[in-house]
């Protein structure tokens, strides 16, 4: 009796029981509950008289105008899809299928947006082209009559998010191209085919499924778009959204049905979207893996004209995607007055911010001299922006990492149960974040936890005061699960299962197998989906905006609150000066963890030892020590 009862108590029944649990806390509780409650909040709105109508806020809607904002997302999104597209394909192509000259340089500064996005690119962007942006300043001087407002609205918008979203054509794109198979395309060579003909009947086909797929990202990313139309001025979906969640019904017509309508109908588009995706998967459409071992050979273009054209092109795309980096980096060392009137000064460099403070003196309107005392203040040492930073890196390292850890113990177990419908649901169920707008959870969790009746998280307000920043991390892990689930699961198709047997032979139990074993082999691409997450959590705004709490106030909204409120009263003078050098901090945090992953970490044994071997070469000729001489 005691031996069947410890069997059935042993800590592998144990842990998965805790784990079961813990899921179904966190789908009902944390993803399914929050909005429902959302869904139902539409039809619980009351007219002027006091009585309950639960079409009201539909009839708003087709008789106002909300549906601009709903037509506004869909414009920028179709749009986003044909340029971005057009982009992302060109630069991959420009990059690792023609013979470009420079093509390492050129990849750099493409990469570029994989180090700073959200609002810092945004801001980048407008550090140039805004009312007040140096190009446009240039502009202005040379042409008077020129409108200083041309970069805003939808055009601009369009314009910073083109070059902003092909960073997953760098990443997955980029991959396809690598794995397509040289013999196919040196035998289409040989039947006479000229290299763009084989680029469209030959490899393009290859990659429609990473097309598929990245168009669909785009879309969403269109629909969903916070950052650049907040700061550009382009009315749309989410910054609605965001309004309308910190308004009142003393301000206008129930807001908040408002908003949970328009997250509703952002929902709507993306389970369309994913669904049409899914059922394009499902016709077994996926990319072939060559057999071979021949590597993909960059084509010439043998064309003198078209080898010009496509230079020029490659080099005016790279200007563009480098122009805001290199000004931001240089601004960022150029002193506040230099920094305000966007004008190189070269012989005042400075550190001031970064690091450090210096009194601001101004003349106010009675003609007399102020003194604001360290009012020009750095990065480092500016209280609200060094909190914003800290708060950011804390959240999203904790988000990052917690997103993780589930998808990891849940892929082990889906994988375990395969055949079974546990493993299926559980799936499902980490992949439903991605039916629903990052917007419309956030807003969700804003309205649902914003009370003390809510049991099972001890009937406490998670929106009061610094509750917030639990809120947030629990919205940045669960926005976060789908896409570390697709990458992950990927991963631990490369496990040889007589591995686990083996394992299993030894006596090994689950636990130990999947610790010492398993997780091992997949820890690089744990370790890059953890890079991934953090970079894109580090700086997000859209979410935060929907928190909008002086507890949990992230780095990405400290930057843009100080710059919207520069110079008022003499504080914060140098606020545009801590923003480029917030940029360059961000690229520094960024470009470090993606290359400790993508650079060190997906390193082999052969790599390490190489880069060993030479390190201890030119040790040797530094010292002109041998290898008999040392010990």
């Amino acid at each position: 009796m005691n031996a069947t009862l410890d069997k059935k108590l042993r800590p592998e029944l144990i842990i998965r029981l805790v784990g079961v649990c813990f899921f179904a806390y966190l789908f009902f509780g944390f993803m399914l509950l929050p909005c429902l409650n959302t869904l139902t909040s539409i039809f619980n709105t009351k007219n002027p008289a006091g009585e309950r109508d639960a079409f009201a806020v539909i009839r708003f809607f087709l008789a106002g105008t909300m549906g601009k904002f709903v037509w506004n997302s869909l414009r920028l999104a179709v749009m986003l899809v044909i340029t971005v597209n057009v982009v992302g394909i060109s630069i991959v192509l420009l990059t690792e299928y023609f013979d470009i000259k420079g093509a390492n340089i050129l990849r750099m500064g493409y990469m570029t947006t994989m180090i700073y996005s959200g609002v810092a690119l945004v801001t980048g962007y407008m550090f140039l082209y805004a009312s007040d942006g140096i190009l446009t300043t240039a502009m202005k001087n040379a042409f008077p009559n020129m409108n200083p407002n041309w970069f805003s609205g939808y055009n601009a918008v369009l314009f910073t998010m083109t070059f902003a979203c092909t960073s997953n054509h760098m990443l997955f794109l980029r991959n396809a191209i690598r794995g397509i198979d040289y013999n196919t395309v040196e035998a289409a060579r040989n039947m006479g085919a000229n290299p763009f003909k084989v680029l469209w009947k030959v490899v393009l086909p290859t990659l429609i499924p990473t097309l598929f797929s990245l168009t669909v990202m785009t879309f969403i990313t269109g629909l969903c778009a916070m950052s650049a139309p907040t700061l550009l001025g382009y009315d749309s979906i989410n910054p609605e959204i965001v309004r309308l969640a910190g308004s009142s019904t003393a301000d206008e017509a129930f807001p908040q049905a408002r908003a949970a309508l328009l997250s509703i109908i952002l929902a709507m588009f993306t389970i369309i979207l994913l669904t049409v995706l899914s059922a394009y998967e499902r016709r077994g459409h996926y990319l072939s893996v060559s057999k071979t071992k021949a590597k993909l050979q960059k084509q010439k273009i043998h064309n003198p004209i078209a080898n010009v054209i496509a230079h020029l092109y490659a080099y005016v795309l790279f200007i563009i995607y480098m122009t805001p980096v290199v000004m931001i980096v240089i601004f960022a060392f150029q002193t506040y007055s230099a920094i305000r009137l966007k004008k190189l000064d070269l012989r005042h460099w400075t550190l001031i911010n970064f690091f450090g403070k210096q009194d601001y003196e101004y003349l106010t309107s009675r003609g007399k001299y102020k003194t604001r005392e360290g009012s020009i203040s750095g990065v480092f040492s500016n209280e609200a922006t060094l909190g914003g930073i800290k708060l950011s890196f804390l959240l999203s390292a904790l988000a990052a990492a917690l997103a993780c850890v589930i998808v990891v113990v849940a892929c082990n177990y889906i994988f375990n149960k395969k055949h079974k419908k546990s493993g299926v649901i559980l799936e499902y169920a980490l992949l439903f974040p991605w039916l629903l707008p990052t917007i419309l959870i956030c807003y969700s969790y804003r309205t649902y936890f914003n009370s003390n009746t809510v049991w099972y998280v001890g009937n406490r307000n998670l929106y009061y005061a610094e509750n917030v920043r639990l809120l947030i991390v629990m919205a940045y892990t669960v926005t976060k699960l789908p896409f570390s689930l697709r990458m992950i699961k990927a991963s631990f198709y490369s496990i040889d299962e007589e591995l686990e047997d083996a394992a299993k032979n030894l006596g090994a139990s689950p636990i130990r197998t999947f610790l010492q074993v398993k997780l091992p082999i997949i820890l690089p691409s744990v370790l890059a989906v953890f890079a991934l997450n953090f970079n894109a959590l580090f700086t997000e705004y859209d979410m935060s905006a929907t928190f909008a709490s002086s507890y949990g106030t992230s780095y990405a909204m400290v930057i843009q609150a100080m710059c919207a409120e520069e110079g008022l009263y003499g504080y914060n003078v140098n606020a545009s000066g801590r923003r480029c050098a917030s940029t360059v901090f961000i690229m520094i945090v960024s470009g470090l963890i993606l290359y400790l992953v993508y650079g060190v970490g997906s390193r082999d044994l052969s790599e390490r030892l190489a880069i060993r071997n030479r390190r201890r070469k030119f040790f040797q000729r530094l010292t002109g020590k041998t290898d008999k001489e040392n010990p």
